[in-house]
């Protein structure tokens, strides 16, 4: 009898611990099908808009207020008054390139020296439940890229609008909880533009990608 009885209860007791890991299991998968891919999504669009406002504000206080657009671009006029060639600083635009490069770098490193929050009730969409924060890191990953891009714009009749743009290109490491995936951040920032009156010219002297700076770690 009491055979008979141990045995039931082992019985039951495997059945638990089978109905106990299957609900593990379920959870396991719910999580992992449901939670993580909202609280990724809602992670990286906090991590870009961290990295994006640290570069902008490492680009707003590392360039100088009184840059000109003559400063970077050297603009040649004929007889006549009509543009025949405009060339760029190379040399000024290394120079500013180097110093974003690196600060952006520095910048970044601070960041990644704290944690960001990040509410679970933003991930879910609700504020009926009081739902504990998610914390992620930002780790730089190799390299800080700054380039140049310019644009020509037509703004009327004989006139045309030339933007110079500063573009910064880095990689971050995202980190949550079960996850962590790496991100590209390209950032495009207007620094000088100036209006044109008259044909652009045919002849245009732009900076080589190889001659602008990347900064390594």
């Amino acid at each position: 009898m009491k055979y008979y009885i141990s045995k039931i209860r082992r019985k039951r007791l495997i059945l638990w611990i089978i109905t106990i890991l299957l609900i593990i299991l379920y959870i396991y998968k719910f999580i992992d099908k449901k939670i993580v891919p909202t609280v990724k999504a809602v992670a990286e669009i906090k991590a870009r808009s961290v990295t994006t406002e640290t570069i902008n504000d490492t680009i707003k206080n590392k360039i100088r207020r009184d840059i000109e657009y003559s400063d970077l671009i050297f603009v040649k006029y004929d007889n006549e008054g009509k543009v025949t060639l405009m060339q760029a600083n190379t040399i000024l635009m290394n120079s500013i390139a180097s110093e974003v490069a690196l600060e952006v770098q520095k910048q970044l490193k601070n960041i990644s020296e704290s944690t960001i929050k990040v509410p679970l009730s933003n991930a879910f969409d609700t504020q009926l439940i009081n739902l504990p924060s998610v914390k992620i890191r930002i780790i730089p990953q190799g390299s800080v890229s700054v380039d140049f891009a310019t644009e020509f714009e037509s703004t009327g009749i004989n006139q045309t609008r030339h933007r110079i743009y500063i573009i910064v290109v880095t990689d971050i490491r995202m980190i949550v909880p079960l996850e962590s995936e790496n991100l590209r951040i390209t950032t495009n920032i207007p620094i000088a533009e100036t209006i044109i009156v008259g044909d652009v010219p045919n002849q245009y002297v732009n900076i080589p990608e190889d001659e602008l700076l990347n900064i390594v770690d």
